[in-house]
């Protein structure tokens, strides 16, 4: 549609390069008058900086963004937030002349943007108090365990400690009996046509390269204060609980008991447990990224390839309209 809205959509695994890409492309780029939205499910969270690896305050200086600390710790974030949020943030760089770019690695996220929220049923707060109820009395797992026997689609996508999500596919279930992952998208939001024309990148590496980044990610975030972030966060009075202390390099500074570990090997063990959770994520995103339709897949190599000047050729022929 003519009156589409341009919107460039870049995303990737966690420390595959994404914002030292958008940098090149856009800071200071005066072809390219662009704002960045977070897709990021962590970036939301004040406080929560170096493990959340936030773009540094001279670059979100030079290129606005948008979707970074606009909730405490202790406060939910889901998928649905974000699309409201982002469509909001989107129709406003649109209206200022700008190019939206949605920029982050959280594809639930990018996949309910992209393609529409699921017309799934409202909640029903009736299942919502039991299924509390059950989770209090016998845990996560236990749950988990419910959910991959009724809807092993969306039991692959949801991690344990994702209490919101969990309880609400369960919830669903419980309602209709038919698993969350079975109602429809949208298709009026479906990449090109309606109020949106996406252009949809992905980044990606060789995993040896990609996991050699996120060890060297990891050590510098503990060399550069992490613990000290989250014992900060942790005396503020956000403890284990809270939703943005469930995400990786937070929880797993917390034992059994939700205790904060703070001696010299609590913290050795810890960073490890960050670098492997960390991989382990790497590799669970790059599976759910495939089902994101219509996506350009750009190869980093460290060595022979830098991918901005193809992304520039593609941006610019898009942009046209080609």
């Amino acid at each position: 549609m003519a009156d589409s809205i341009p919107v460039f959509v870049i995303f990737g695994p966690t420390a595959v390069g994404k914002t030292g890409v958008v940098e090149k492309l856009f800071a200071g780029n005066s072809a390219y008058k662009a704002e960045i939205v977070s897709a990021d499910s962590i970036q939301v969270y004040k406080g929560m900086d170096i493990g959340a690896a936030k773009p540094s305050a001279s670059l979100r200086e030079q290129l606005p963004h948008h979707l970074i600390d606009i909730r405490t710790p202790d406060q939910g974030y889901n998928a649905g937030d974000f699309v409201h949020l982002a469509k909001d943030a989107i129709v406003r760089i649109a209206a200022r002349g700008a190019l939206p770019v949605v920029s982050g690695g959280t594809g639930f996220y990018l996949k309910n943007l992209i393609m529409g929220l699921p017309e799934a049923p409202p909640s029903d707060e009736g299942i919502r108090r039991a299924l509390k109820v059950e989770l209090r009395e016998h845990g996560a797992a236990a749950l988990a365990r419910e959910l991959a026997a009724c809807d092993p689609v969306s039991a692959a996508r949801i991690h344990i400690n994702d209490e919101y999500r969990l309880l609400r596919a369960l919830e669903v279930f419980r309602l209709t009996g038919k698993p969350l992952s079975s109602f429809s998208m949208n298709a009026a939001a479906s990449p090109g046509s309606g109020a949106y024309r996406f252009l949809t990148l992905a980044l990606e590496r060789p995993r040896e390269a990609l996991y050699r980044r996120i060890n060297e990610r990891c050590a510098f975030m503990f060399k550069n204060g992490l613990a000290d972030e989250v014992r900060s966060l942790a005396t503020a009075g956000y403890g284990q609980a809270c939703p943005g202390m469930r995400a990786i390099g937070y929880r797993e500074f917390f034992d059994e008991r939700g205790v904060l570990r703070t001696d010299a090997a609590g913290i050795a063990e810890v960073e490890a447990l960050v670098a492997r959770h960390s991989r382990n994520y790497a590799k669970r995103q790059m599976t759910y990224f495939a089902s994101i339709p219509n996506t350009v897949w750009i190869r980093v190599d460290e060595e022979t390839n830098d991918p901005v000047e193809r992304i520039q050729t593609l941006l610019d022929a898009w942009r046209r309209g080609r």
